[in-house]
């Protein structure tokens, strides 16, 4: 069931729900072709300013309308790690929310990550998780969500509903109606 405006800003405040990022704006002239790990950004598709900047804006929205936040996850990516950190000041590694080796095509690549979507988070804080669209695509399905978008997930403890899609500008909405 969508939720938007002001009752989409009342829900967050109190917590519960998991809010995933597809990373914010890149270089899209670079590829990660060349990357030897998780940690050689220099051989990644890396943020570009303007990707900062939109982090950024995220995080100071959040802290504007008192969203809170608890753990805060990003996919070993330096482009999810960048993103959790510009917006967030913190972000833990997990490679279960950007889904299992590549080669591997089962359904259980991306366990991990249905799990995380499907929990809720402890009382009175949500959830953040900066990862990729490949990985949430695969578990929710078709809009695949832009750079710097986010669903705001409803866990249901054995599933999961998204409420509503944001884009990253689309937070200051959120001000201004508050």
């Amino acid at each position: 069931m969508p939720v938007a405006g002001l009752a989409l800003l009342a829900e967050l405040r109190k917590g519960g729900y998991v809010i995933y990022f597809r990373h914010t704006a890149t270089d899209f002239s670079r590829d990660d072709s060349r990357s030897k790990g998780d940690d050689d950004c220099d051989n990644q598709r890396s943020l570009t300013d303007k990707g900062r900047e939109e982090a950024r804006q995220i995080g100071a929205a959040f802290r504007d309308l008192k969203i809170p936040i608890g753990t805060v996850l990003a996919s070993p990516r330096c482009r999810t790690m960048d993103t959790a950190m510009q917006a967030f000041r913190r972000a833990e590694k997990s490679s279960d929310v950007r889904g299992g080796p590549a080669r591997d095509p089962s359904p259980e690549r991306y366990a991990g990550l249905r799990k995380l979507l499907s929990a809720p988070p402890p009382p009175g804080a949500n959830l953040v998780i900066a990862s990729h669209g490949n990985p949430f695509y695969a578990v929710a399905g078709a809009p695949y969500l832009a750079e710097g978008e986010a669903a705001v997930v409803r866990p249901l403890g054995s599933d999961f509903e998204i409420v509503a899609r944001i884009r990253y500008d689309g937070w200051k909405e959120l001000q201004a109606g508050n």
